[in-house]
């Protein structure tokens, strides 16, 4: 088994303050007390009814989208929006995420991210995004995580925004694309951005998005229906082969949608590939499979039995971790779906306790 990476983060935001009618979940508990506190005894069954839902909801989401602002609004310019993430509130998700029993997500933006802006705006989009999630935290105590966007693919400042993102803002990780326009993750080119991650010790959350080659191959199918799937497999390949994940093992890597097309193209990857060039030589079956039993899938859209099967033969319980990708789908759904294929301990640390060898400070949450 590889080694379990951790480590410590907290989620304090030096410059905001929690608003006047955010109350702690501590003083939810009380319920008559959090009734006076709002001051509306009318209101006070449903705020007391929301306080226990909170209290019983365990399961963390590493895969749920937020819409920041200034983010959907350059989104609108170029004619990228959607109607989930057009129509997103935060109460949406607080809604959503009760229902399921979710007690924290850890969220990013939707694709495509800042793709298609200058660099001037996707620095700027980047620090506003990041400081509007960590907002959300402080609004919402326990209820939010944030895995920081970084102004891919330009390298410096990312740097500069990772500095900002954890030292400042106090950040759960990175969320990031699985290509950006002609660059994979494991390109040479996004090295520098892997070193700082890895001396961090950070987790890095990724998303499938369209890349420049493969936009509508085929007439009348939604890239997101094989393009993100294909996009994941085509990223963890890079960083298996292109050295990114042995160079720098102190990063714990996610994988959207159980990996992608990685479980169909497991073959490929644990044997084909070793033997022809370049890899022959480089690589032994051995070593890619340490790197993909390591890594971390979430379980967004993979909601079947054909695929969940599939993870289970290529990667450990203890590497999947809970995810609905809302508001494209319902934390709802996974709550009644994973119970059919997982159960007990295993559904315990899917649901939960993977995550928090990531998080460590959501044990308190």
């Amino acid at each position: 088994m590889a080694t379990l990476f951790s480590r410590p983060c907290t989620s304090a935001l030096c410059n905001c303050t929690t608003p006047s009618d955010v109350i702690s979940r501590r003083s939810l508990l009380t319920g008559g007390g959090a009734a006076l506190a709002l001051g509306a005894s009318a209101i006070a069954p449903r705020f007391i009814a929301e306080a226990v839902a909170q209290t019983l909801a365990t399961r963390i989401d590493v895969h749920h989208h937020v819409s920041p602002p200034t983010w959907l609004d350059a989104l609108k310019s170029m004619k990228k929006g959607n109607a989930p993430i057009m129509n997103w509130s935060a109460q949406k998700s607080i809604d959503d995420m009760d229902k399921g029993g979710v007690a924290t997500a850890l969220t990013s933006p939707a694709p495509p991210h800042l793709q298609g802006l200058d660099k001037a705006a996707t620095v700027r989009l980047a620090r506003e995004t990041n400081e509007y999630a960590k907002k959300l935290e402080v609004q919402y105590p326990g209820r939010f995580g944030t895995w920081a966007m970084l102004p891919l693919p330009h390298v410096d400042e990312s740097l500069k925004e990772i500095e900002y993102a954890f030292d400042t803002l106090k950040v759960d990780g990175v969320g990031c694309m699985t290509s950006y326009g002609d660059m994979w993750l494991g390109y040479a080119e996004f090295e520098p951005v892997w070193a700082e991650l890895n001396r961090r010790k950070a987790t890095v959350y990724t998303h499938p998005t369209r890349a420049n080659c493969c936009v509508n191959v085929v007439r009348g199918i939604d890239d997101a229906f094989i393009e993100f799937g294909t996009d994941t497999a085509r990223a963890i390949f890079t960083v298996v082969y292109g050295g990114v994940a042995e160079k720098y093992p102190d990063i714990n890597w996610i994988w959207s949608h159980g990996g992608g097309a990685l479980t169909a193209l497991a073959e490929r990857f644990l044997k084909r590939a070793v033997l022809m060039a370049p890899h022959k030589g480089n690589f032994t079956t051995e070593r890619v499979n340490i790197q993909l039993r390591r890594f971390y899938y979430d379980t967004a859209l993979v909601l079947n039995e054909i695929t969940l099967a599939a993870m289970v033969k290529l990667m450990p319980i203890s590497r999947i971790v809970y995810g609905t990708d809302f508001p494209y789908s319902s934390s709802v759904d996974y709550t009644k779906g994973l119970p059919t294929f997982f159960q007990g301990d295993d559904l315990k640390a899917i649901e939960r306790e993977n995550a928090l060898r990531l998080v460590p400070r959501l044990k308190s949450a």
